[in-house]
């Protein structure tokens, strides 16, 4: 039997993710922001993750900043307040359950949040010094490589990457600001803006600022991040 890995999401479909999985020894069945199954979800995670061998938390817009303590919004923030239940309630649950879980974009800030961590609601408004992590929605190339990050020494990351940098394509103007405790960062753009975080002792939770999911044709990197969750998750006792 292959391994199912739940791709919880917001209304916009994730046709590029389910492309991304497509190739490995899994099978993936969406879960929906806005939906009845959703709602209940969101009361009932090990339920809705019954069966489930990974979960996969796409790009997308905002968090809720009161998700991790502040109590103002920067206009440039968009809340999706049942996209926000639906993923955190997840992400929780996955994390407490040592099932492996990757977070792209928004899916590593939702991984930040769910473990206790907080963000930048803002980069160029907060930290001013950075990089451009965002371009332009007009001139956008979701697959363009706008900068290099580089990959710590001794992470997860860095091994399935196998090397010390890799040229990324970036579409986000907010970002992990606060490490969650237990968890480590793994890979920084050359302004210190944090592209990646992982748990160690887990099986496989992993975040990613950027969109390998775009990139999979071409890039032996993102390829690799897909085919090591996937192989975890496609993992059963007893095969």
């Amino acid at each position: 039997m292959k391994g199912r890995i739940v791709v919880a999401r917001g209304r916009h479909p994730a046709t590029r993710y389910l492309e991304a999985l497509a190739p490995y020894d899994v099978t993936a069945s969406e879960l929906v922001a806005g939906t009845p199954e959703a709602a209940l979800a969101v009361e009932a995670p090990a339920a809705a993750l019954a069966g489930a061998t990974g979960l996969l938390l796409p790009g997308g817009g905002d968090i809720d900043p009161r998700h991790y303590g502040e109590n103002w919004v920067h206009p440039r923030v968009s809340i999706d307040p049942e996209r926000d239940a639906l993923e955190i309630a997840m992400a929780r649950w996955a994390i407490a359950a040592d099932l492996p879980v990757l977070g792209i974009c928004r899916g590593i800030q939702v991984l930040s949040v769910a473990a206790g961590g907080g963000l930048w609601q803002d980069i160029p408004a907060q930290y001013p010094s950075a990089l451009t992590h965002q371009e332009p929605a007009a001139d956008r190339d979701r697959s363009a490589l706008l900068h290099a990050v580089g990959v710590l020494a001794g992470s997860q990351t860095r091994r399935l990457i196998g090397g010390p940098s890799v040229a990324v394509n970036s579409i986000h103007h907010q970002a992990v600001r606060r490490v969650p405790r237990g968890w480590r960062v793994a890979a920084l753009a050359p302004d210190g803006v944090v592209e990646a975080i992982e748990c160690p002792g887990r099986r496989f939770a992993l975040g990613v600022q950027w969109h390998p999911e775009e990139l999979v044709r071409d890039d032996p990197a993102a390829r690799a991040l897909f085919e090591a969750f996937c192989s975890v998750a496609a993992w059963r006792p007893g095969r």
